[in-house]
């Protein structure tokens, strides 16, 4: 598989398979967090800030940054967020919005190689998209979905992740630098979405031959004991080859370490008994 590699002035990330699984921190979105919410229309950044250091305390790789939210101008608070996070904590980012504007102002401030959230199979978002990856040099997540919507079955999923690509490679960015979503979704609303998604994962890593994320939560929404499905799910899909998730890192990251030591990405156990230390010295 190949290696996608994000970086700021001082820190390099590397996604790819047979390493270990990059973690995304998440929390930095106001989606469902009405103090985060209430943060940003103010302009207040101090709550940013504070998720920024806490989830790379966590064992956070990378951070994804979204200030989409109502009442929010993200051509104005966006490149903010990001200054204030590269400021807070060294580590690479994930610009998160579907704002073209405010994507691109962002891309201006951002010091290294930024992965970018996102571009779909859509023309609108392939046409305005692409290019500001190309002349900013950044990665992007391609999420598989186009003007049709989501599909529900994998050979749609696979097909669109194949326009994603082409698209990219027709502008002159290198296939590396496109990391496909391949979008999970609630199992208590489709038993089968798991599996659609392990599919994919299988079939985009020797087909395309590209690192593939998702938003690991998505899969347990509306169940009980949302933590249990989670840590289930994030087993299998490591396991079919997923290389990087978007996560709550603090809940998940003891759980990816056990995880990657079982499939041989963790040699000699460094990984996973430095972070039994650590936790030990907290108790």
């Amino acid at each position: 598989m190949m290696e996608t590699k994000l970086w700021t002035n001082s820190k390099e990330v590397i996604i790819g398979g047979g390493r270990p699984t990059v973690l995304i921190g998440e929390r930095i979105n106001p989606t469902g967090k009405k103090k985060l919410t209430a943060t940003l229309q103010t302009g207040d950044m101090e709550l940013v800030k504070r998720e920024a250091l806490e989830q790379t305390l966590a064992g956070a790789d990378m951070l994804d940054v979204n200030v989409g939210a109502f009442g929010v101008d993200q051509l104005a608070m966006l490149p903010q967020a990001i200054q204030h996070v590269m400021n807070t904590v060294d580590i690479p980012l994930c610009i998160d919005t579907d704002n073209i504007k405010a994507l691109e102002a962002a891309l201006k401030v951002y010091k290294g190689k930024a992965l970018v959230n996102s571009v779909t199979g859509e023309e609108k978002s392939l046409v305005n998209v692409l290019p500001l990856i190309k002349e900013h040099g950044a990665a992007v997540i391609g999420l598989v979905q186009d003007d049709k919507g989501t599909p529900a079955d994998s050979d749609r999923r696979v097909a669109i992740a194949y326009k994603i690509v082409d698209r990219a490679e027709a502008l002159g960015i290198h296939r590396e630098d496109v990391v496909i979503d391949c979008l999970a979704f609630a199992i208590g609303a489709d038993n089968k979405s798991g599996l659609t998604v392990l599919d994919t994962i299988r079939r985009i890593k020797d087909e395309l031959g590209v690192n593939t994320t998702m938003g690991a939560s998505n899969v347990s929404f509306g169940m009980p004991d949302r933590d249990l499905l989670n840590n289930a799910f994030i087993a299998t899909v490591i396991a079919a080859g997923a290389t990087c998730l978007i996560v709550d890192v603090a809940k998940v990251r003891p759980f990816v370490l056990a995880v990657d030591l079982i499939l041989g990405r963790d040699p000699y156990a460094r990984r996973y008994t430095k972070a039994f230390r650590e936790h030990q010295k907290i108790k």
